[in-house]
């Protein structure tokens, strides 16, 4: 398909070049060639359709870039992407050394906020708002916030503190496709966004605050009644509270009204919040209809929708742990399932039907997620939250203070731990190991196949304090799966492969990986399965029969498992050469897993390698 008004857009002043009528016809194109590469690529795909209008009017009508625009989530930016000249730079999505699938500062000037994680754009505007009133500049911030990221305490307190600034050029947009509230996408409601927008309601209203402040009685009983006939007709009331000017909502695929809109509210002073409704997966029947299944896409008929099947029969570990929760909740009728908006990602679709009322989806709130757990286990149930590493990053106070501290039975079932491909860094679970090990009372687990993790989540859970199963995205080694409940003992490492001269001790994953390495170099391996407690007694007895450690994992090297290793042996005043291998200080680009991994020098050659020149430099 050809798409000549979006083949002309190279940046934004070619957008803004372009006649108000011919912007549908540029929507029409901008989907079509979004549905033509995502097809090819994969990626983000009902979240990116929903937003095709908004980014072109965004665009249109602010001065980006020296307007800011902040992508909250980050996983509805491509359209903004490709109207920013990046447009021929889709083809490589995601893949290594291609843009990224988010918002990223160094890849593009339009790019005003990197993101991966969700609710910091509010934040972040507000931050840029209150530089720019510092710095004396007209420039505009606004912060594009939905697609559940409401649902996080931090939009709140953000929104809280941007509501008591009045002189702060910020505007809000919440892209509301949850379609509960569509009725009120309708005549009416448009008539009054046009009125509640417009320069004259604006002028009439801060001149009547300006004469009834010498009458506050009659000021309140004003006040109240405009809250009272906006609260009717619109859902804007709690931000009215809050301190912002609300408008909306308003049908956020209707181009000419969007477009009027933000222009009238461009012109308005101090905090602004403009509700929009869009449908996700706009324009994609597939897409529309099922946008939980298209919300993440892999390659797909464009014709159809239908995906590129992978052909495999070797589980995922979130596969493991999904079928490992309802075998348990079937014997456990303590078992309390949690997660924070993550349902499908981390596996408890099945968990959430066989057992509704002992599954618990507190929304984008990690921390909460966590103090519930800590909450539950206090009253003698057993919660287990699953939480992906990087995202659990974000309860990490409430991790130590309300379940460590209070050594508080909950399980941890950590998901993407390690390298997570096209996802990349703000995704990756490159430091849970570290920050996991350093807490008091902890349990950190490694499984090094399908069946440990399942042994080891049976374990967990069973453990009197708290516990973690960390685990890597996507798929196992085949290993067949014990369908029993079975529980290992805790602090056990377990010897492999008898070797000379060089043990090497793993911890998760990569124990397929240390084998071969282990047969060209006859080298002694060790499953480590266990972070903390480490199983001090095995250490000890490979460093008196080798003359080299070599400890691996995919974790960065900088406080991890290896160096816990390195501490017990300096505690037991051991002398022999050690080698950590992991991940580098530095955060690692997006890109196929398998490539990454060698990029870190943690595939086979990558290994030999290391090893060689270690005992070439100790020599």
């Amino acid at each position: 398909m050809t798409q000549p008004l979006l083949e002309q857009i190279e940046n934004p002043e070619d957008l803004r070049n372009l006649s108000e009528l011919e912007l549908p016809q540029l929507a029409n194109e901008l989907r079509e060639f979004l549905v033509e590469t995502l097809s090819r690529t994969g990626g983000h795909f009902a979240s990116n359709l929903g937003v095709v209008e908004l980014t072109i009017a965004l665009h249109y009508i602010f001065n980006t870039p020296e307007d800011r625009l902040i992508w909250d989530v980050g996983h509805q930016s491509y359209p903004h992407k490709i109207l920013t000249g990046r447009r021929d730079k889709m083809s490589n999505l995601r893949q290594y050394n291609g843009i990224a699938g988010f918002p990223k500062r160094s890849e593009s000037i339009y790019d005003s906020f990197g993101v991966g994680h969700s609710s910091t754009s509010i934040s972040a505007a507000l931050g840029m708002a209150i530089a720019n009133r510092h710095l004396k500049s007209d420039r505009k911030s606004i912060a594009i916030i939905g697609d559940g990221a409401m649902t996080a305490g931090m939009a709140f307190e953000a929104l809280n503190h941007a509501g008591d600034i009045e002189d702060i050029n910020l505007l809000v947009i919440l892209n509301d496709n949850d379609m509960s509230i569509s009725p009120n996408v309708g005549g009416l409601s448009n008539y009054l966004v046009k009125i509640l927008s417009s320069q004259f309601y604006a002028s009439v209203r801060e001149g009547s605050k300006q004469i009834l402040k010498r009458m506050p009685t009659m000021r309140e009983l004003a006040k109240r009644t405009e809250e009272h006939m906006k609260g009717m007709i619109i859902p804007g009331t709690l931000f009215e509270e809050l301190g912002f000017n609300y408008i909306g909502p308003i049908d956020g695929h209707d181009l000419p009204n969007l477009l009027s809109t933000l222009n009238n509210m461009k012109f308005l002073e101090g905090p602004q919040f403009l509700h929009i409704i869009t449908q996700k997966g706009k324009g994609f029947p597939s897409a529309e209809n099922n946008p939980c299944t298209y919300h993440g896409v892999t390659a797909f008929d464009p014709k159809t929708g239908k995906m590129v099947a992978k052909k495999t029969v070797i589980p995922t570990y979130t596969q493991v742990f999904s079928s490992w929760l309802c075998d348990m909740a079937t014997q456990d009728e303590n078992l309390i399932g949690i997660t924070p908006a993550m349902c499908e990602g981390s596996g408890l679709v099945d968990f959430s039907k066989l057992f509704p009322d002992r599954y618990i989806d507190v929304g984008i709130a990690e921390q909460h997620s966590v103090t519930l757990a800590a909450g539950l286990a206090c009253e003698g149930l057993k919660p287990v939250v699953a939480i992906y590493s990087s995202f659990l990053q974000r309860a990490y106070d409430q991790l130590i203070h309300d379940v460590a501290l209070q050594n508080l039975s909950v399980l941890f079932a950590i998901d993407r731990g390690g390298l997570v491909g096209a996802d990349g860094p703000t995704h990756s679970g490159c430091f849970d190991l570290s920050y996991l090990r350093c807490i008091p009372n902890m349990l950190v687990m490694t499984p090094a196949d399908e069946n440990e993790c399942r042994q080891m989540l049976s374990t967990g859970f069973k453990y009197d304090g708290p516990s973690a199963v960390r685990y890597p995205r996507g798929c196992g080694t085949g290993v067949a799966i014990d369908p029993k409940l079975t529980t290992l003992t805790i602090g056990k490492a377990k010897l492999i492969r008898e070797g000379s001269k060089i043990a090497i001790l793993v911890f998760g994953t990569l124990l397929t990986v240390a084998l071969k390495v282990a047969q060209q170099l006859d080298a002694t391996v060790v499953n480590m399965r266990f972070v903390k407690p480490l199983d001090i007694d095995m250490i000890l007895q490979m460093a008196t029969q080798h003359e080299l450690l070599v400890t691996i994992e995919e974790n960065v090297v900088m406080g991890g498992a290896g160096s816990a290793v390195n501490e017990s042996l300096y505690a037991h005043k051991s002398s022999i050469s050690v080698l950590n291998l992991g991940l580098p200080d530095n955060f690692i680009n997006h890109g196929d897993t398998a490539m990454l991994l060698t990029q870190c020098g943690l595939d086979v050659d990558g290994i030999i390698n290391s090893i060689t020149n270690h005992l070439g430099n100790t020599t």
